[in-house]
């Protein structure tokens, strides 16, 4: 791909917006369907926006739904999306060693708009990347992202109540869709799902849902990460020997 030039901020800040657009295509129908599930969890219009404009990160949003409609306190809900949200800062990170150096200000405000999309357009480039054409995928993203959560909303207002009550399953169905994918490739992510399933059963009967799953959450990632045979190395016996020392 083409490495761009910091020194023409127009040219940039367009070619950002024409990379991120095929995010933009792609966020429409999963605002759409936020919007919509928000709809179903009795939030309002305002609320549904609100939430995109300043969360913007699709997994953390569907959670938090999941936890508004269980009724969980505001405290669970945060902390749950801080840890689902985690990855962010390693993303930011890794992106900053190759943008270029610019005011605090501006890196922080790009840095809100890391998303898994925007971090792979952004992160493709060779060499050195503008902080225009960072916020150019990112703006472009972000509008989509907010205004079709917007629509969703709408769009699940116009339909009658007892549809909108009947299709409140898709939440669920979203997240089954989400780990089905990853269930085919890495057998860490069922035993995963599978440990974190029984032990949030366990403590949902001793402390609030938003707490149950956050506690669970973390012990079956650190259980599965501990417990989990390291790939054997494919090196020479002598190798092996002095990399285990």
């Amino acid at each position: 791909m083409k490495v761009l030039q910091i020194s023409n901020l127009p040219h940039a800040f367009f070619h950002g917006l024409k990379d991120g657009s095929s995010i933009a295509l792609g966020y429409m129908p999963a605002a759409v369907t936020f919007g919509f599930i928000a709809q179903t969890a009795y939030l309002s219009a305002w609320e549904t926006i609100m939430m995109s404009i300043f969360v913007f990160a699709g997994a953390a949003q569907y959670m938090a739904l999941s936890l508004v409609a269980a009724g969980t306190g505001a405290l669970e809900i945060i902390f749950t999306t801080f840890f689902v949200n985690l990855r962010h800062f390693l993303m930011s990170a890794s992106l900053n060693e190759k943008a270029e150096s610019d005011h605090p200000l501006k890196k922080a405000g790009y840095a809100f708009g890391i998303t898994d999309e925007i971090f792979a357009v952004t992160s493709m480039n060779k060499g050195e990347v503008s902080s225009a054409y960072i916020y150019g995928v990112f703006l472009i993203s972000y509008i989509s992202w907010v205004m079709f959560s917007g629509v969703g909303h709408s769009v699940g207002e116009l339909l009658p109540s007892m549809l909108q009550q009947s299709l409140t399953f898709a939440l669920y169905a979203l997240f089954i869709s989400l780990l089905v994918p990853s269930l085919k490739k890495h057998r860490k992510i069922l035993v995963l799902a599978a440990t974190a399933a029984v032990l949030n059963s366990l403590f949902v009967q001793i402390m609030a849902e938003g707490w149950a799953v956050i506690l669970a959450t973390l012990l079956s990632a650190a259980g599965v990460e501990g417990i989990e045979p390291k790939q054997p190395l494919h090196n020479k016996p002598e190798q092996k020997e002095s990399a285990d020392v």
